[in-house]
C-alpha cells in the first residue's frame, strides 16, 4: 500500500462485512499486500459464520439483519474501484480504524457517511470524546434515515433479509445435472488457487466449491504441520484469479461432479477465466476434466500452446516434442503407400524417399494376455478382432492418395531390456494425418477399430488433437462400435494356399474357369512375384506374372546374388499394386503351388507395364496368350530407348539370320532315361542311364554307413524344404526331400533320386550324411512332361491317360528328347527304347489326349505328324472322341480348351 505522508493510502478493494474491507496496493513484480481498514464511528451487522470444523460445540452462526445488504452494497460500489484511506486509530491488537473515500482524495464519496444514510449502518455515539464535524454529519444522516425508515430502520425488524445460507449439498451431483448446464448467477466469495474457488450460487445462497473444468494451476501443499508451500507460480496464479473475480458478479456453468467434486466454467464479462489462465502460462489442461469443458477444448488447447511456444511462466523450461525438426518435417504432404497393420502407414515424400507414419495417441486393436507364439500359425491381421476391418479402412481411404501429415512427437526407440516383455520398437514418427479435412485416426476411434492411449498428465507426447480423439471414443462407446460392440466378434477364416500344392490343384480349375477374379496385393515379394487375397474365396495364394521374365532378387538365386534391375523391378510393381485392389486372370500353376497369369489394375496389364519400363523381358511363353502382341510393342519401344536392362543390348543382325535358319531345324538329340514315376497331372520323373551307375554306388555306400551306424529314432526334427533320408515301404533308407510338416506323424517327403512323394511319420526320417548330400551327387529324378499334347482337364479323362503311360513306360528305359521349355518343366518326346514308337503321339493315336498345336515353325513337322495321329483317332471314335468332335459348342463343359 502507498501511504501517503498525511496517513493517506489507496488501493483496490475486497469487502470483508458492511464495515470492514482489504485494500490493496499496486502489483509490482508479484502479488501486493493486503490491508484490513475497518470504517470508523460505524457498526454494520455481522454475516453469517460456519462451524468450526473438528469442535463439536461451536454452531454455524446466521446472518444478522441487513448485515448482507450493506456488505452488498459496499461490494457493489466499490469492487475494483480505487479508493483513498485515512488510519485514525491503531489498536494494540494491530486492527485500524479510518476513513475510506471512493477515488483518489478525500473529495470523493465517504463510504460510512453512504451506509448509514441508506440506514445500513448504525452510528457509535457513545465513549466519543469532544464534538467532531464528521461523527455529527454521521448523527445527522443517521437521523434522516431514521425518519425515513430506510434499511435497518424500516418495520418488521429485517427477519427477511437473513439469508438461509447452505454450505453443503447433500447429492452434487444430482444437483449439477438438475441444471443441465445453464448458467447460474454467482458471487466469487473467496479463491483457494488459481483453479479453485468458493462461490455463492444466487438466488438459494448455495456455498459451493468449483473446480475449473480443463485445466490446473499450481497450488499450495499442506504440510503435515498445517502450514501451506506455494507451488512455483502458485501465489502468482492465486492474484491473477483474485484481481479479477474475487468478489464480481459472475455466472457459472456448473458441467460434472465426479467424486463429490463440481467442476465448472466461470464466465465474466471480461473473458473466461479458464482461458486466460492458459494463455498466461498460470495453469495446464488436465485431460480427465476437458472431456466435460463446454467452452470447446480446441480453445484450451490452443492456448496452452501459445503459452508453450513463448515459453511464459510455468512452462519457462518448456521443450516442444517436435522442436529438433525442420518446419518441412514437421508438415508435409505425402502419399500413401502402404498400410502397416491398423496404426500405421509408409508414405512416400516429394523427395521419393518412404517413411513409417504412426498415428498418434492410438493403439489397434489387440489380443489381451493371451500367448500369441503358442500357435506358430497366429496372424495378426485375421486373428486379431478388428484387426482386419481397421486395415481394410484405412486400405480404402488412403492407399494412393495424398495426405497432410502433421508430426506431432517422435517417440524414441526402445530396448527390450527397458520394456521387459514388451519387444524392442525402433524410433517411431507420430503424426496427425488428413485427408480431405477428415482426422483419419479420429475416424478409426469413431468406428471402434482403435482405442485411445491414456497419458500421465506431464506427459507432452500425444496428438494435437487429442481431445477430438476422447470425444470420438466416447462416441464409440456410447454406439456400442466395433470394439466396444456387445455383439460377436467378426471372424477371418482365410486359408492360406500359397506353397500348398494339392489345395492349389483343387483350386486351379476353379480359378480358370472364373475367368477374372477380383483380388488384393497383399504383399510383393518381386517384380513379378506377389501375395494375393482373394475376397470372394477368402483365401491367400502366391502369384506369378505370366509372359515376362524378371529380374530376379537375390532370395530366388543360389548364391545369394541379385540380378540387376531386381530391386526396381520389385519398387515399380509394389508403387503400381501394392495394397490395391487388382483383377487377375488365372492360367496355369508350377509345381510349388504358385498359381501363374495375368495381373490388371485400372485397366494397366501388369506384365506389359513391367516389360514398357525395361524392367522385364517377354518370355516365349507368352506367344499363346491374347496379349503377345502387345508385349512384343512394348519390347521393341523400350528395347530401343536402350535403358535399364536394355542398357548394353546391342542388335546383331548377322546372327539374327543364323538364328533363324538354326530355328528351322528341329534338334533331336536323343538320350536314353530310366522312367522312375508318373504324377496324376501326366508329368513324369526320369533318371539319366549314364549317371546311374554313380546313384547305385551312392545308394551301396550310403546303405553300409546307415547299416554300421543306425540313426538314432526320432532324433531328427523335419522342416519344410530339409534334406533328410527317408526309409520307404521296403525297409531302405532313400534320399529325400521334406515338403510339409503337418505334425510329427505326418510328414510330407519327396524322394529326390525317385520323383515319389510319400507321408511320413518323422520316426522314418534321419538326417542326410554329408558325403551323400545334393552337392555330391545333385537329385537324380528330373521332372518333364509332354511335348504336343494338352493334358486333360477332365479327371477321368486323365486317368485314363496316366493308367496308359505307367502301364508303358513306367520303370523301364526310354530315349527323351527335349522340345521346348514350360513353366514349371521342359516339355519332352519319349520314344520306346525298342520299338522307337513316339509314346505321347501313341497316347494321341488311342484318343487318350488333344495335340496342343505349338506355332513354332521347327516344330510344325511333328505338329503335323499328331495331327493327322488325331484325325485318324477322332474318325475311329477312340477314347475322348467317342462321342465326336466335341470341342466346338461345348468344350469348357467337358473340361477340354481347343
Amino acid at each position: 500500500v502507498q501511504v501517503v505522508s498525511s496517513g493517506w493510502g489507496f488501493g483496490s478493494v475486497s469487502v470483508l462485512s458492511g464495515c470492514a474491507i482489504i485494500v490493496r496496493g499496486q502489483p509490482r513484480g508479484g502479488p501486493p499486500p493486503e490491508r484490513q481498514i475497518n470504517l470508523s464511528n460505524v457498526r454494520a451487522g455481522a454475516l453469517a459464520r460456519r462451524a468450526t470444523q473438528n469442535q463439536p460445540e461451536t454452531k454455524d452462526t446466521p446472518d444478522e439483519p441487513w448485515a448482507f445488504q450493506a456488505r452488498e452494497f459496499l461490494r457493489k460500489k466499490m469492487i475494483g474501484k480505487e479508493v483513498c484511506f485515512t488510519v485514525e486509530i491503531k489498536t494494540q491488537q494491530g486492527r485500524e480504524y479510518g476513513m475510506v473515500y471512493l477515488g483518489k482524495d478525500s473529495s470523493g464519496e465517504n463510504i460510512a457517511e453512504s451506509l448509514v444514510a441508506e440506514g445500513l449502518a448504525t452510528v457509535r455515539r457513545e465513549g466519543i470524546r469532544g464534538t467532531n464535524p464528521e461523527q455529527a454529519r454521521l448523527c445527522d444522516l443517521e437521523d434522516q434515515a431514521k425518519a425515513a425508515k430506510k434499511g435497518i430502520w424500516s418495520e418488521g425488524g429485517g427477519a427477511h433479509t437473513i439469508r438461509d445460507l447452505k454450505y453443503s449439498i447433500e447429492n452434487p451431483r444430482n444437483f449439477v445435472d438438475s441444471l443441465h448446464q445453464k448458467p447460474v448467477n454467482a458471487i466469487i466469495e473467496h479463491v483457494r488457487d488459481g483453479s479453485v474457488v468458493r462461490a455463492l450460487l444466487l438466488p438459494d445462497y448455495y456455498l459451493v466449491t468449483v473446480m475449473l473444468s480443463g485445466v490446473k494451476c499450481p497450488s499450495f501443499k499442506r504440510e503435515s504441520d498445517g502450514t501451506e508451500t506455494p507451488e512455483p507460480f502458485a501465489a502468482e496464479a492465486k492474484f491473477f484469479t483474485e484481481s479479477r473475480l474475487l468478489q464480481r458478479d459472475v455466472q457459472i456453468i456448473l458441467e460434472s461432479c465426479p467424486n463429490q467434486v463440481i467442476l465448472g466454467t466461470i464466465l465474466h464479462p471480461n473473458g473466461n477465466i479458464t482461458e486466460l489462465l492458459l494463455k498466461e502460462g498460470f495453469a495446464r489442461c488436465v485431460d480427465w476434466s476437458m472431456a466435460v469443458y463446454t467452452q470447446g477444448a480446441e480453445k484450451l488447447r490452443a492456448a496452452e500452446r501459445s503459452a508453450k511456444e513463448r515459453k511464459v511462466r510455468i512452462w519457462k523450461d518448456y521443450v516442444a516434442p517436435t522442436a529438433n525438426l525442420d518446419q518441412k518435417d514437421r508438415q508435409f504432404v505425402a502419399k500413401v503407400m502402404q498400410v502397416v497393420n491398423a496404426d500405421a502407414i509408409v508414405v512416400k515424400l516429394n523427395s521419393g524417399e518412404y517413411k513409417t507414419i504412426h498415428l498418434s495417441s492410438i493403439r489397434p486393436p489387440r489380443i489381451e494376455g493371451e500367448n500369441k507364439d503358442k500357435d506358430k500359425r497366429f496372424r495378426p491381421l485375421y486373428d486379431i478382432p478388428y484387426m482386419f476391418e481397421a486395415r481394410e479402412f484405412l486400405r480404402k481411404k488412403l492407399i494412393g492418395k495424398k495426405v497432410n501429415v502433421t508430426v506431432d512427437y517422435i517417440r524414441a526407440a526402445t530396448t527390450a531390456a527397458e520394456t521387459g516383455p514388451v519387444p524392442a520398437f525402433p524410433e517411431r514418427t507420430c503424426a496427425t494425418v488428413t485427408i480431405g479435412g477428415i482426422n483419419i485416426a479420429e475416424a478409426l476411434v469413431s468406428k471402434g477399430l482403435a482405442t485411445v492411449i491414456r497419458y500421465r498428465q506431464d506427459d507432452d507426447q500425444r496428438s494435437s488433437h487429442y481431445d477430438e480423439l476422447l470425444a470420438a471414443e466416447a462416441r464409440a462407446i456410447k454406439n456400442g462400435k466395433g470394439l466396444h460392440s456387445k455383439k460377436e466378434v467378426p471372424i477371418h477364416r482365410v486359408a492360406d494356399i500359397s506353397g500348398e500344392t494339392q489345395k492349389a490343384k483343387q483350386f486351379l480349375p476353379f480359378l480358370q474357369r472364373a475367368g477374372r477374379s477380383e483380388a488384393v496385393v497383399e504383399y510383393v515379394f518381386s517384380g513379378s512375384r506377389l501375395k494375393l487375397y482373394m475376397p470372394k474365396e477368402t483365401c491367400l495364394i502366391t502369384f506369378l506374372l505370366a509372359g515376362i521374365e524378371c529380374p530376379r532378387g537375390s532370395r530366388n538365386i543360389p548364391g545369394g546374388v541379385p540380378e540387376p534391375f531386381s530391386e526396381e523391378a520389385t519398387l515399380f510393381t509394389k508403387e503400381l499394386v501394392l495394397q490395391r485392389e487388382v483383377e487377375v486372370e488365372v492360367e496355369s500353376m508350377d509345381k510349388a503351388g504358385n498359381f501363374i497369369g495375368w495381373l490388371h489394375i485400372e485397366g494397366v496389364n501388369l506384365s506389359v507395364a513391367l516389360v514398357e519400363n525395361s524392367l522385364s523381358k517377354v518370355h516365349f511363353t507368352a506367344e499363346r496368350s491374347a496379349y503377345y502382341k502387345t508385349l512384343q510393342s512394348a519390347e521393341e519401344v523400350a528395347r530401343q530407348r536402350k535403358d535399364k536392362i536394355w542398357a548394353n543390348y546391342e542388335e546383331k543382325p548377322t546372327e539374327e539370320v543364323a538364328q533363324v535358319s538354326e530355328e528351322k531345324e528341329r534338334v533331336a538329340n536323343y538320350r536314353p532315361v530310366y522312367v522312375t514315376e508318373i504324377t496324376d497331372g501326366l508329368h513324369f520323373y526320369t533318371q539319366d542311364v549314364e549317371t546311374g551307375a554313380q546313384l547305385e554306388n551312392l545308394m551301396e555306400t550310403m546303405r553300409a554307413e546307415i547299416a554300421a551306424q543306425p540313426p538314432v529314432e526320432g532324433s531328427f526334427t523335419p522342416h519344410r524344404g530339409d534334406y533328410c533320408i527317408a526309409k520307404f515301404a521296403d525297409g531302405e533308407w532313400y534320399r529325400a526331400r521334406v515338403e510339409k510338416v503337418e505334425s510329427p506323424a505326418k510328414v510330407h517327403v519327396f524322394y529326390i533320386d525317385y520323383g515319389n512323394r510319400e507321408m511320413v511319420s518323422s520316426v522314418r526320417l534321419a538326417a542326410l550324411p554329408p558325403a551323400f548330400s545334393t552337392r555330391n551327387l545333385p537329385p537324380q529324378a528330373i521332372e518333364y512332361t509332354f511335348a504336343f499334347i494338352q493334358v486333360p482337364q477332365d479327371e477321368d479323362a486323365r486317368a485314363d491317360a496316366v493308367d496308359c503311360v505307367v502301364r508303358d513306360i513306367q520303370n523301364t528305359q526310354c530315349l527323351l528328347n527335349v522340345e521346348y521349355g514350360g513353366a514349371t518343366c521342359p516339355h519332352v518326346t519319349l520314344l520306346f527304347s525298342d520299338s522307337k514308337d513316339d509314346v505321347g503321339q501313341g497316347l494321341v493315336k488311342e484318343g487318350l489326349v488333344m495335340v496342343d498345336v505349338r506355332k513354332e515353325k521347327h516344330l510344325q513337322k511333328m505338329v503335323t505328324e499328331y495331327l493327322n495321329s488325331q484325325e485318324s483317332a477322332k474318325s475311329a471314335r477312340l477314347n475322348i472322341w467317342r462321342y465326336g468332335d466335341f470341342r466346338a459348342d461345348d468344350a469348357d463343359e467337358f473340361g477340354y480348351r481347343r
